[in-house]
């Protein structure tokens, strides 16, 4: 910030400090004798009011504007906009201080850009004494922060720095309403739909429902199905993938039946990217695991997360392709696009001794448990 437009601000944070009768810019005439600002403190007269009359009734002559301005307080405010100023420098800047031969100084205001330490502080009160000065106050870069932020001051924060809190505070309450508005809608639109296949479309999707290219849509989708898992604190949840899965007693290694991903919809319920439940392999693997003991035998399950914020509308009717809701949501690229983050769970089956595990990615305590034709993705995952 250029040192005069420093001067300002301070100048203008100092506006409520006191009830000045004046506040002189003097810095802006470049020979200030040392100080930035001159201001006159409105004090308190002992002596009869303007509106007061004497014994016999007569109205008291009302005093001068001149004469009120007797008993104003002198105060001087100074500013520097150095990167750090110790201890004798602080000091030294109070000597250099000059005063008419009829001026006594009440009060002083030293301000900069930066941090003072305790030394500097107190060597500056010091000499603040020893000038006899009987009010004093250092404004390091901490005290104009906090002047700042004061809720008069939002103005000045926004004229210089381009930062309004008030305007902040305006714009994360909208943003909340909003997202507490959509989170109530979900609830009431999908409360029926948990575990329900629904359609995530991206608003852009405009060749909704008919495919011109259907292998670059299976690389890069505008619209998929997927089960829905119901509210988080984040949004809404969708099972991605979903897996038979083996979790060992030790509650940590796992291994799981990639080649296929049970939770992709089928046919009937994606006409797009769905699969024939048929599947000769899903039959084998199911037998594979149907084996495993009760204890050891699980899901592994990717859930995405759509969050509140993301969520453009809800189409809670559905139409003749997808009778199911239509969740309005962007999508960037890739086929999990409208997610924002997702959560990978291993858990049993068990009712009475169940066990969940969250690795933190697909190979850590990963084992080889299931045949090798059934453990690798075909595809690279979904």
């Amino acid at each position: 910030m250029d040192p005069k437009r420093f001067e300002d601000l301070v100048r203008q944070l100092a506006y409520e400090f006191k009830p000045w009768r004046q506040l002189e810019a003097t810095g802006r005439s470049g020979s200030d004798d040392g100080f930035d600002a001159r201001g006159y403190e409105i004090t308190v007269k002992e002596g009869p009011s303007t509106a007061s009359t004497d014994d016999e009734g007569d109205p008291i002559e009302e005093r001068s504007a001149l004469e009120d301005a007797l008993g104003d307080r002198l105060w001087l405010i100074q500013c520097k906009r150095e990167r750090a100023i110790g201890p004798k420098a602080l000091v030294k800047y109070l000597d250099d201080t000059v005063l008419g031969p009829d001026e006594k100084l009440h009060g002083l205001v030293f301000t900069a850009a930066c941090d003072f330490s305790k030394k500097a502080r107190d060597d500056f009160a010091k000499k603040c004494r020893e000038l006899g000065l009987e009010e004093w106050h250092l404004w390091g870069k901490a005290e104009l922060e906090d002047r700042l932020i004061r809720p008069e001051n939002d103005h000045l924060l926004f004229a210089y720095f381009g930062v309004s809190l008030t305007i902040r505070r305006r714009s994360q309450r909208a943003d909340l309403r909003s997202r507490l508005v959509m989170k109530r809608k979900a609830s009431r639109m999908l409360k029926d739909h948990i575990n329900t296949p629904l359609l995530l479309r991206s608003p852009d999707a405009t060749e909704y429902p008919y495919l011109e290219d259907p292998d670059a849509f299976k690389k890069k989708p505008l619209w998929v199905v997927w089960p829905y898992q119901g509210l988080s604190h984040g949004g809404l949840k969708f099972c991605i993938e979903r897996y038979f899965a083996y979790l060992s007693d030790d509650g940590k290694s796992w291994d799981a039946a990639m080649v296929r991903n049970q939770a992709r919809s089928s046919a009937h319920h994606d006409p797009w990217l769905g699969e024939d439940s048929g599947d000769p392999q899903r039959h084998d693997i199911w037998e594979f695991w149907n084996k495993i003991p009760d204890e050891n035998r699980a899901w592994l399950e990717v859930v995405g997360l759509v969050p509140f914020d993301d969520i453009v509308e809800i189409d809670d009717l559905g139409d003749e392709f997808v009778q199911a809701p239509h969740v309005y949501v962007p999508f960037t690229s890739g086929r999990h696009a409208p997610f924002r983050g997702f959560v990978v769970e291993i858990e049993t089956i068990g009712q009475w001794s169940q066990r969940t595990f969250y690795p933190e990615n697909r190979t850590e305590g990963r084992i080889k448990y299931f045949p090798t034709e059934m453990r690798e993705r075909d595809d690279g995952g979904d």
